[in-house]
């Protein structure tokens, strides 16, 4: 049984988490096994501080011990789940428990810069403790079904769209379009080059240009009914694949937990670090009048 920590509780993953791994408040066809929450820390947050009492009652009533520092749990667990939701504090969270060599899950978004993506994925690599991070909507299994169906042929581009809310401590993108930009990630792989990103007040609108000449577009909105999907252009046919979030973390936890008993990551954390420099050349692109930005790792 592999022990977990939790830290920072500025999220409603703290919960929907916790009570998954440790068959609390959920019906049994959520449970995820191999794993426990026994011990976390609310951390702090400049994104959602308003939550964190909320959030600590109710693992106290989930029988799970609170400490006031993160290292505290140190020596108390075999892997750490980082659930802060404003990504430019994770190299701060990740390094004492990388330092341990303890890996880490890292929770959306993994980073809000190329540079703190790789800070943290170099130092689990001199450390050898795994890191990894994704979006629960890699493994929902909509777009699980259609990436295993070959019958469909190579994909040759994707729109994928999703919320696009923002907030100044994950700016542009790095916010809820890291999941978007997730899913574009999913159908369409790794090898994008470059992005033109058309920044809206309601919309953001990203385009990658992939080196093998193929195209892809992350559709981000502000307004109107907010909703998860991708429409899929391959060699056989256009498919438009809606997805649905009900058993999205069950999906993602069970990466998660499967990742700790092997030691592999479910996704190569070099593929989110693209994700992320994807994201991060689109927010330049946005503010500078769409202009090319080449996406640098």
């Amino acid at each position: 049984m592999i022990k977990l920590g939790i830290l920072d509780f500025d999220t409603s993953h703290v919960v929907e988490f916790s009570s998954r791994i440790n068959h609390i408040d959920q019906p049994d066809d959520q449970w995820v096994d191999g794993a426990k929450v026994v011990i976390a820390c609310t951390g702090d947050s400049k994104v959602s501080p308003e939550r964190i009492p909320m959030f600590t009652e109710k693992l106290k009533k989930y029988g799970i011990p609170i400490v006031e520092k993160p290292e505290d749990m140190i020596g108390k667990v075999d892997a750490m789940l980082i659930e802060s939701m404003d990504g430019s504090v994770h190299v701060e969270r990740t390094k004492p428990f990388l330092e341990a060599s303890i890996p880490c899950f890292v929770d959306k978004p993994f980073a809000c810069s190329t540079a703190d993506a790789k800070a943290m994925i170099d130092l689990a690599a001199k450390k050898k403790a795994m890191i990894w991070s994704s979006s629960s909507l890699r493994f929902a299994p909509e777009i699980v079904d259609y990436m295993a169906d070959k019958k469909h042929g190579p994909v040759d581009g994707c729109v994928a769209y999703g919320p696009g809310t923002e907030h100044d401590r994950n700016p542009g993108m790095f916010h809820y379009g890291t999941h978007t930009a997730e899913i574009l990630y999913t159908v369409m792989g790794a090898g994008c080059d470059r992005v033109t990103c058309t920044y809206e007040k309601g919309v953001t609108v990203a385009t990658g240009h992939w080196k093998d000449g193929r195209v892809a577009t992350a559709r981000c909105s502000r307004g109107g009914k907010l909703e998860y999907g991708f429409t899929a252009f391959a060699e056989q046919g256009v498919a438009h694949v809606p997805i649905g979030t009900k058993v999205i973390f069950r999906e993602l936890l069970k990466k998660v937990i499967a990742s700790f008993v092997t030691g592999k990551p479910a996704l190569d954390p070099l593929v989110t670090l693209e994700m992320v420099a994807f994201m991060e050349a689109a927010n330049k692109s946005g503010a500078n009048h769409s202009a090319p930005v080449a996406i640098k790792l």
